[in-house]
């Protein structure tokens, strides 16, 4: 699915589906207010159809709810069975998470008290300055959402040119790639991914006979090389 196709599908009706998600997790719109930093009135709005649920919206909400994206897309959540996850939610405050350090960065796990979460969303803090600092590119399971929060990365893969991202730039991509994040310049450099990788997989290293990297002069921003 193109940015254009998930545009065209958050501007079909998904708020519905959120209402009925928060209602069924116990949520009033004041607890989502706290929890998105969105005001009322426009959680409101989304819920009634009356603005765009833009992705970056979509993305905040639904890491606030704790529910897949695919949840919007499909029958309203009454409407399936439950499981044993049903209504569970987990709140990391700032300055809470799991932290999985390493000489490339700073991964803070969020929502780590929750087991078998369908998406793992994670912050990260990258060090690394080359992608030869970055050693073996990281491969797992699933698909890939990046979000650059601060400064500018350099997202690297064993298949396509390196991709240079800056702040407000986001990119999803298959996680079976071999990948690897670079900081590039000297400001800070921090990013927010969500993945349907399961837990032991995360951040689990390329196999040594994966592809050979063509290091290419990076791409413009959001594009990759023809």
């Amino acid at each position: 699915m193109n940015a254009f196709d998930l545009q065209s599908k958050l501007a079909a009706s998904p708020g519905a589906t959120l209402k009925t998600i928060r209602n069924n997790k116990g949520l009033t719109l004041s607890d989502v207010s706290e929890l998105t930093g969105f005001p009322v009135s426009t959680l409101s709005k989304l819920e009634n159809g009356r603005t765009e649920l833009t992705v970056d919206k979509l993305l905040r909400i639904t890491l606030a709810l704790g529910v897949n994206v695919a949840d919007l897309f499909g029958s309203p959540p009454d409407a399936q069975e439950k499981s044993e996850h049903s209504r569970r939610r987990s709140i990391t405050r700032a300055g809470e998470g799991n932290i999985v350090s390493s000489q490339t960065g700073d991964y803070t796990h969020l929502a780590a008290d929750l087991l078998s979460k369908q998406i793992k969303p994670i912050i990260g803090e990258i060090k690394a300055k080359s992608v030869e600092e970055f050693g073996e590119f990281h491969r797992h399971a699933g698909e890939e959402f990046l979000y650059v929060l601060e400064g500018e990365l350099l997202l690297y893969t064993d298949t396509y040119g390196p991709t240079q991202l800056k702040v407000g730039d986001s990119i999803y991509f298959d996680s079976t790639m071999g990948h690897a994040y670079v900081a590039k310049g000297e400001t800070p450099c921090r990013i927010m991914t969500v993945s349907s990788t399961p837990d032991a997989e995360i951040l689990r290293p390329a196999p040594q006979d994966s592809p050979a990297l063509n290091i290419i002069p990076p791409s413009p921003a959001g594009k990759d090389p023809a």
